[in-house]
């Protein structure tokens, strides 16, 4: 990966976004996809549009959504200690003796989510998961009063952001899910751009609040209103302990990029895109999806009267955890991927089944 790309992506995971408070990491997309954009625009909604070509008949939407998961502060108590409620789907024991980051106006606080040592937990207290609402987030204060002049209700909170290597070209870091997908989809662009164009016009979106309901892509898609999308969102990787492949299929890292088959994917985008893979020498993975995605793609399908639509996943250890991984070169091959696809349509390119 190109040290310029590889800067973006990092400046991203190092940028909270929590579904609703995307605006940080949208002026990180602005200030990068600005140079080779033809028009970036922000709608009031907060989804990040850069596009190439906009005027073109046919249109084409790349969507990946740039929130991650997070907590919202709903409540600060006579000591200080901030209750949270979650904001998209947690794994309760993940936060558990966590770095938090609490982002309010005036900058982020450093807090931490623990609970009372092993020493004072009773038998019982120690077979149970606790619940959300048992945990707290300590940020070090001598009192409530204190901590509301530093805190406001509706203040969101991220694990403490940060990157980390790993060997063989993996890396980690919260929020993986789905910052990369955004950055695929704006590189995408940029590798268009920078191989000739072509008939199409070519939207990248850095989509909003796909944590809590796939919102961002719905009201994109309806206001580009494109022929085609691509949806690129973090997939699960199997190729690690306790995961069973006969239930979920084979997905590796560092394999490639993931092309889904089934009810979501257009099968003539597929094939299209399968025979790019093949002739550009990509590497890729292929897996069945049976019912409705539960990413960008599904509000993209359905929106006005229909998208032709593709999903690519990115093998993601460890979903919505501190320490998701993937590989960059999983990165670069997609993005690469989607820029030839581009390359290839024509004014006259039907996608019809």
């Amino acid at each position: 990966m190109e040290k310029e790309s590889y800067t973006f992506l990092e400046d991203m995971l190092t940028t909270p976004s929590p579904s609703g408070y995307e605006q940080p990491i949208q002026k990180v997309v602005r200030e990068y996809s600005t140079p080779f954009s033809d028009d970036v625009s922000t709608d009031w909604h907060g989804n990040v549009i850069a596009a190439v070509n906009p005027d073109s008949r046919l249109k084409i939407m790349l969507a990946g959504h740039c929130d991650q998961i997070g907590l919202l502060v709903n409540h600060i108590d006579n000591e200080g200690f901030l209750r949270v409620a979650p904001i998209g789907g947690w794994d309760v024991q993940m936060l558990i003796g966590q770095n938090m980051q609490v982002w309010t106006k005036s900058g982020p606080i450093s807090g931490i989510i623990a609970r009372k040592a092993i020493h004072l937990l009773k038998p019982d207290e120690r077979k149970v998961v606790p619940e959300l609402k048992d945990l707290w987030i300590d940020i070090g204060v001598a009192d409530g009063n204190e901590a509301k002049e530093l805190v406001q209700i509706g203040d969101p909170v991220t694990l403490e952001l940060g990157v980390r290597k790993l060997r063989n070209g993996m890396m980690f870091s919260p929020g993986m899910d789905n910052k990369v997908g955004a950055w695929v989809c704006i590189s995408a662009l940029q590798r268009f751009v920078e191989k000739g164009k072509s008939d199409a016009g070519v939207f990248a979106v850095s989509t909003v609040q796909e944590e809590i309901g796939l919102r961002g892509a719905r009201t994109s898609a309806f206001s580009i209103d494109p022929q085609l999308g691509i949806a690129v969102d973090v997939t699960h990787a199997t190729d690690c302990p306790t995961i069973d492949e006969n239930e979920l299929g084979t997905c590796k890292i560092g394999a490639g990029p993931v092309l889904f088959r089934g009810p979501n994917v257009n099968p003539v985008m597929f094939e299209q895109l399968t025979e790019i893979a093949k002739t550009q020498d990509i590497p890729i993975q292929v897996s069945g999806l049976s019912k409705a995605a539960s990413n960008d793609g599904n509000a993209m399908q359905i929106s006005r009267g229909g998208l032709a639509t593709a999903i690519i996943g990115i093998p993601n250890r460890y979903m919505h955890s501190p320490v998701e991984v993937i590989s960059l070169d999983d990165l670069d091959h997609a993005a690469t991927l989607i820029a030839e696809f581009c390359l290839t349509l024509k004014k006259e390119s039907d996608f019809t089944p």
